[in-house]
């Protein structure tokens, strides 16, 4: 019941009864039709197995919000590197889970089996006896398969789950042998087809094509950067001074959202650098990083560019190392090269980061090639309490309302990570790279998940927004494109993800597309938009112009929210979430069908 209370909205309800109660009594009638001996010794083990499901599906939803399968407990060792991350959010009630195996712990321990024994009874008794839990487990499975067979159709996973009862849709998705969706073969998948399903017009002559040909690529990934942070003011100071500044100069992006899965930060690395969208279960990282993936390193490396990319943290945490192979980076720059200096949470801090890569983007620039470097921010990371301190003048002083408040570290947290920005782009311009220089600054996901946030963080967020936060605010982020000479102080009401970043700066770039599948677009070229999502919203949710949906059990019985608070919720029609699934398929069975790679590893950074 500590379960339901914590992931589901209404808590249990009777119908817990029908759904959760038939698989443990399958589990109990297996032991007693099995067990002639050391039956508490099996009841223990078996019930410390189920509150270990049950423990790790709660905590895993605290976290990510999503119901989780042995799919996500696959990648249980990149869990525990966020252990602190995931155990801040845990209530001391919740121990209460772990009872009863207290319990029957202190009963083996105690030898009092008796009460589990009964004295050998005659075998017509025993004969009888078994035929009766026989019947209990014939009873229990036929329950279970009620509970699981009428809703695999459902397209919502939360709603699945709850319908099936948690440990019927765990076995479910073990048992399962996949999606049911049905992949196309690769000529099937064509660039018209995804443009056609989006409702895309490529124009002849693009604006801003090339208007930043032959200029440096620069990309910077913001960890758990949200939108609502530009402009923020507390107490008249500004939460995000330094990106507010680049916002109010440069083309930003107002209606910008992210498009990662299990893998979070790793997830929109890969969506930015190939424009094809995360996969049905799993990390990116896991499952596509050894196909010959089209990517923006290999593109702009066919208009002569060398290409890195730079992160604080080991380069095999989430299987980076195979994924910059296979989407072409010709080095990457990782804890060995960045140090223990400074360390927060997995490695060096922000400001670390940016002065140790600027520094070999200076020595990149001197070889007299255009590069391409990617730069992953990380310190702004759950749960923003290792923020580090910073020079006189430039903290923030937070309201007494938000201190010891997760929403008032995440401010203090992110409010770092724009001071080290700052010293950035400052550095960038003294080096003299900025003049040739083509900045593209995205958050990579959501730092303030709904489930997550307890009473007093939804009501500072209200305050905040001037509105219940929920789904649209959530998955917002900002995106910033500056180049001198080719933007100007502008912004867009383009609806837009990161699966559009690359054609974005393909476009800017001057390099063409053609032959090259894509599933995103232009976003200085294209306005309507389609955005299907998964993982931290249900299969089947998308982002049109007006609304973000999400379904239910199918598509009727599903929910509309709007994207700008105060217009309505409209414009999500059947035919939108149709194509967003068809536009999910294609890029499954695209991925799916790539050949494996077999290409060169980047060149590792090493201890320089």
């Amino acid at each position: 019941m500590l379960t339901w209370f914590v992931i589901f909205a209404d808590g249990p309800s009777w119908a817990i009864l029908i759904t959760e109660l038939p698989f443990a009594w399958l589990i109990f009638g297996l032991i007693e039709m099995f067990a002639s001996k050391r039956k508490l010794l099996y009841y223990v083990i078996a019930d410390a197995a189920l509150t270990g499901i049950l423990f790790s599906v709660f905590m895993y939803h605290k976290y990510y919000g999503v119901i989780a399968t042995w799919h996500a407990l696959q990648q249980v060792n990149q869990v525990t590197a966020v252990s602190n991350s995931v155990f801040s959010l845990m209530d001391p009630y919740y121990t209460l889970i772990f009872l009863d195996i207290v319990i029957l712990t202190w009963m083996l321990i105690r030898g009092r089996k008796e009460l589990f024994r009964t004295e050998r009874a005659p075998s017509s008794v025993r004969s009888r006896r078994r035929m009766a839990f026989a019947g209990v487990v014939v009873a229990s499975v036929a329950l279970c398969l009620f509970n699981i067979l009428p809703n695999r159709a459902s397209m919502n996973e939360h709603t699945k789950a709850e319908d099936m009862g948690i440990l019927n849709y765990e076995a479910y998705a073990l048992l399962d042998n996949g999606s049911e969706e049905e992949l196309l073969k690769p000529e099937e998948v064509t660039q018209a087809r995804i443009d056609e399903l989006k409702g895309l017009q490529q124009p002849a002559q693009p604006a801003y094509f090339g208007a930043a040909k032959g200029k440096n690529v620069i990309v910077v990934q913001l960890e758990s950067f949200q939108n609502f942070l530009i402009g923020l003011k507390l107490d008249g100071q500004e939460a995000t001074p330094n990106l507010n500044k680049l916002a109010q100069e440069s083309f930003y992006f107002e209606r910008f959202y992210q498009m990662v899965g299990q893998g979070n930060t790793s997830d929109a690395e890969f969506v930015v650098n190939t424009s094809f969208y995360i996969p049905e279960s799993g990390a990116a990282t896991m499952d596509y990083a050894y196909k010959d993936v089209p990517s923006l390193p290999k593109l702009l490396k066919a208009q002569g560019y060398d290409s890195a990319t730079f992160h604080t943290n080991v380069v095999d945490f989430w299987n980076r190392r195979e994924l910059y192979k296979a989407v072409g980076f010709d080095r990457f720059y990782d804890k060995p090269f960045f140090g223990n200096e400074e360390s927060v949470y997995f490695g060096a801090d922000d400001e670390v980061l940016y002065a140790k890569t600027l520094d070999k983007l200076k020595e990149m620039d001197a070889s007299g090639k255009p590069f391409y470097a990617q730069l992953i921010a990380m310190t702004a990371h759950h749960p923003f309490t290792l923020t580090p301190e910073l020079p006189a003048g430039q903290e923030l002083v937070l309201p007494e309302r938000y201190e010891d408040t997760l929403v008032g570290d995440y401010i203090r947290s992110q409010h770092y990570a724009d001071y080290a920005f700052g010293q950035l782009v400052e550095g960038l311009k003294q080096s003299g790279l900025w003049e040739d220089t083509l900045l593209v600054v995205y958050g990579d996901h959501q730092g303030l998940p709904i489930f997550s946030l307890d009473r007093k963080d939804k009501e500072l967020m209200a305050e905040i927004y001037g509105h219940e936060y929920g789904y649209p605010e959530m998955i917002h982020i900002p995106l910033m494109i500056a180049s001198p000479g080719v933007t100007e102080p502008r912004r867009f009401d383009t609806l837009g993800g990161q699966v559009d970043l690359l054609p974005t700066i393909a476009n800017l770039a001057g390099a063409s597309l053609d032959g090259q599948i894509h599933f995103g677009q232009d976003l200085l070229n294209e306005q309507a938009n389609l955005i299907p999502q998964r993982y931290y919203l249900p299969s089947g949710s998308f982002l049109n112009s007006g609304s973000l949906y999400i379904p239910g059990v199918g598509y009727e019985d599903g929910t509309r929210y709007a994207l700008k608070s105060g217009q309505p919720a409209d414009g999500a029609s059947q035919d939108d979430y149709d194509r967003a699934l068809e536009l999910l398929r294609l890029s499954d069975s695209y991925m799916t069908a790539l050949p494996e790679h077999g290409g060169a590893e980047p060149a590792a950074s090493g201890g320089e």
